[in-house]
């Protein structure tokens, strides 16, 4: 068996340099050389199975083997997940249903811009990272706040800052589902700790979304909104994250959030609109779009959680088959045991649900083979980069896992004890910067937490969920989403304006998770111990 050597050049230094390989090569292609996330991660993949060959000595018929378990679960537990969700958002824009449900939304966010931004921005940007994720909450967003009198980079500002805390449970849980599969830890104990760490920091992008609009006049005078949408977003997104999976949290948290805004706006107003254009709303339906299409439209949502939620509930058998199971493993010469990464095939993992959600939601909107036919060619044209990113990235992940490069990084950082749950979001951070990926963020460091919580005594899922919502907060300066976020807008190939202009924000929030990740370990330490 294959021994991971903890310090393979004889010098620390030089150790730790050589396992931030995969990050120093990300951040060369992607930040300096500007390429597609797909040809980079291929890129980083080659040459972190030569690193670990020559530096680390692997075999490299064992790297190889590792990278392919790395691309199967990439794809598997990744791509065919948000292929489908993508498919779903297809069908639903084809068929109209999604236009309508939008054009409802709309007509009824009353006319101040404050709550305007709250209930698109927020509750139905959640809705939209919850089905897709990967920079479409901005695109498709931004574009109807400019509609409402937005400028454009406020849009986009508005947009970003407010799909901060949906991301780790986006594109039907992908950033979640890839970390409990790198690290090992059960899928609903790492689901759960996310949740406690976003529930707090879901308390502060209302208020920015006041500030951004209004500064401090907004915050004085709509503050009963920021209220309502932090803490109805909490009430629908916390109890599936925790006791059901990380599939479903950012719809359920939308809906719910939506809803409860949409009840409070009955009976509460703020007593100066600020109106940025003149457009009336009276309410009720649609002139375009009639009360049955809106009505289809919530049910293709209710249809894809139910289904998704007897499908991959605890409760379910479905989750637990496993046809064949790949596996490579190593001995650990920091943790002294075997450790190995791998591939368990189950033909009713998530993705399947999602499939036959799209089948059961197209057979209710009556969508034509033809219809069906384009939501999965636009749904392809749309997501094969993505397709090649997850295969590529989670491969070259596990080859960092296997080799002994994250255990060789987590071995110093330990050395750190405490303090290194202030250090934990920054590798998330940097990682999606990066990448412009959760996901990937998720993927590359995953061990390396799990690993050096261990380590340090720290609470062993604390410092993943840290990283993983660290990540999210990257979103708003990452390259990647930023570039899909802009292409609705007069930004397109300007994103350098708009991550400047998300910079600071960026970094404040992170400094508030650094304080829930403190707060946590201090007082709360058993609530991420599985």
């Amino acid at each position: 068996m294959y021994v991971q050597p903890l310090n393979p050049t004889g010098n620390v230094g030089l150790t730790i340099l050589a396992s931030l390989t995969p990050i120093i090569v990300l951040l060369i292609l992607l930040a300096g050389l500007r390429l597609s996330a797909w040809l980079a991660s291929l890129i980083g993949s080659i040459i972190t199975i030569i690193v670990a060959a020559l530096v680390w000595k692997a075999p490299l018929e064992q790297l190889t083997y590792a990278w392919l378990i790395g691309a199967l679960v990439g794809t598997w537990a990744i791509s065919w997940i948000v292929f489908w969700g993508l498919t779903i958002y297809n069908t639903l824009v084809l068929t109209g249903k999604f236009d309508a449900f939008r054009d409802w939304i709309v007509r009824n966010s009353t006319n101040d811009a404050r709550v305007q931004a709250i209930l698109l921005a927020w509750s139905f940007g959640a809705l939209l990272e919850g089905l897709v994720g990967f920079g479409y909450p901005w695109a498709f967003i931004a574009p109807l706040l400019i509609y409402l009198g937005f400028e454009d980079l406020k849009a986009l500002q508005v947009s970003a800052l407010a799909n901060n805390a949906p991301v780790s449970f986006g594109a039907l849980g992908t950033p979640v589902i890839i970390l409990s599969a790198v690290t090992g830890l059960p899928l609903l104990f790492v689901s759960s700790s996310v949740a406690k760490v976003v529930a707090v920091l879901a308390l502060l992008p209302p208020w920015i979304l006041l500030y951004l609009v209004d500064k401090w006049r907004g915050i004085k005078e709509a503050w009963p909104v920021a209220i309502v949408a932090s803490l109805s977003y909490i009430l629908g997104q916390y109890p599936i994250a925790s006791f059901v999976g990380p599939y479903l949290p950012d719809i359920t948290g939308s809906l719910v959030s939506f809803s409860i805004l949409f009840l409070f706006l009955r009976i509460w107003k703020p007593k100066r609109v600020l109106s940025l254009k003149n457009i009336q709303f009276n309410g009720g339906e649609s002139k375009k779009y009639s009360r049955k299409d809106i009505l289809m439209s919530w049910a293709a949502f209710i249809i894809l959680i139910i289904v998704v939620t007897l499908w991959t509930g605890p409760w379910s058998p479905l989750t637990k088959v496993s046809l064949v199971t790949l596996e490579q493993s190593a001995f650990s010469s920091l943790l002294h045991k075997k450790v190995a990464v791998s591939f368990a095939f189950n033909p009713f993992v998530a993705g399947t649900s999602i499939l036959v959600s799209w089948l059961i939601i197209s057979l209710v909107l009556r969508a034509s083979p033809k219809i069906m036919g384009e939501a999965v060619k636009r749904s392809f044209k749309q997501y094969w980069g993505g397709i090649l990113t997850g295969l590529f990235v989670v491969g070259l992940a596990y080859v960092f896992n296997f080799s002994g490069m994250a255990y060789s990084l987590a071995w110093k950082a330990s050395d750190l004890g405490f303090l290194f749950i202030i250090v934990s979001p920054l590798f998330g951070w940097i990682g999606c910067a990066l990448s412009g990926s959760n996901t990937s963020s998720n993927a590359l460091f995953g061990v390396f937490q799990l690993t050096t919580a261990r380590l340090a005594g720290l609470p062993i899922g604390l410092t993943p969920a840290l990283n993983s919502v660290g990540a999210e907060l990257a979103k708003p300066v990452a390259p990647q989403t930023a570039s899909a976020g802009v292409s609705t807008t007069k930004y397109v190939r300007k994103e350098g304006i708009v991550i400047r202009a998300n910079l600071p924000w960026a970094i404040g929030i992170l400094l508030y998770l650094i304080i829930i990740g403190v707060i946590y370990a201090l007082l709360a330490p058993s609530l991420f111990i599985s």
